[in-house]
């Protein structure tokens, strides 16, 4: 039996044909949420998919719901719809179908938003490191719009890797919190220069500019994990790399039972 669908696109913006920014509205009353935490899109086999993906083989059956959890980009405070940032895989079950949604369509939206990847144990006044590559950005940007305090005394900086320049989403978003406030700082990266030869920025792997004390510069001393909290969120192996490099500097996991001063987003790997 088909899951009915329970949700409906408001609005979508295509940052190129590989990413998409998609608000979702509920039939019912938004879910609550913190800033960080995630939930479940889904759309049956039947749906259609963008002409950017690649065919599917074998077709999925029409009458199945593929479901995935996606982090939310939106604040926890406007209460009008959810917000998310979405990388196409081309040989996706799902985000080829999310593609191809448009203002208006119907979508099944998990009525339960999850996860621990919150502000809610990290210490008052600690600076913060927000790292993500591609659409890891997603769960900063809800931070970062729910009555963060982007002028307090502590230090924010965030640093989002990407392929190529036009794959850095929010950009302007970032780019106009940073020259508003003297403690926020923006710290894009792209590692296919050879595709994007007029770019000015950094170049390179998101560990290099902690071996190069690139982020220690931003924070005005070197990276401790006594004043410091750091989060990870994006591909594996940029997680995998920079708990290894972090765990050089004292810093450890963040759990619960063991509090620590690195955060990771588990539900990525």
């Amino acid at each position: 039996m088909a899951v009915e669908l329970n949700a409906t696109v408001v609005w979508r913006q295509e940052i190129n044909h590989g990413l998409l920014v998609l608000q979702v509205t509920p039939d019912e009353e938004l879910p609550p949420f913190k800033a960080g935490q995630y939930t479940v899109l889904g759309l049956p086999g039947s749906a259609p998919r963008s002409a950017y993906a690649d065919p599917e083989d074998p077709p999925a059956d029409p009458d199945k719901m593929i479901k995935r959890a996606y982090s939310i980009a939106s604040s926890s405070l406007q209460g009008r719809y959810l917000e998310f940032y979405i990388a196409l895989v081309r040989t996706g079950a799902l985000t080829p179908r999310l593609f191809a949604l448009d203002a208006g369509d119907r979508i099944w939206l998990g009525q339960r938003v999850v996860g621990m990847f919150t502000l809610d144990d990290v210490p008052p006044g600690k600076h913060l490191v927000f790292v993500a590559t591609g659409t890891g950005l997603a769960p900063y940007l809800s931070m970062l719009r729910s009555a963060y305090e982007c002028d307090a005394d502590r230090t924010t900086i965030v640093c989002h890797a990407a392929r190529v320049s036009w794959d850095l989403g929010y950009r302007s978003e970032l780019e106009g919190m940073a020259a508003r406030y003297a403690n926020f700082h923006y710290l894009p990266i792209i590692d296919e220069v050879d595709r994007d030869p007029n770019w000015q920025g950094e170049v390179g792997f998101v560990n290099r500019f902690v071996d190069e004390d690139t982020i220690a510069e931003l924070l005005g001393h070197a990276l401790d994990p006594t004043d410091t909290s750091v989060f990870l969120c994006g591909n594996p192996l940029m997680i995998d790399s920079m708990m290894e490099l972090l765990a050089t500097l004292g810093f450890k996991k963040h759990t619960r039972k063991q509090p620590g001063s690195l955060f990771v987003e588990e539900y990525w790997k």
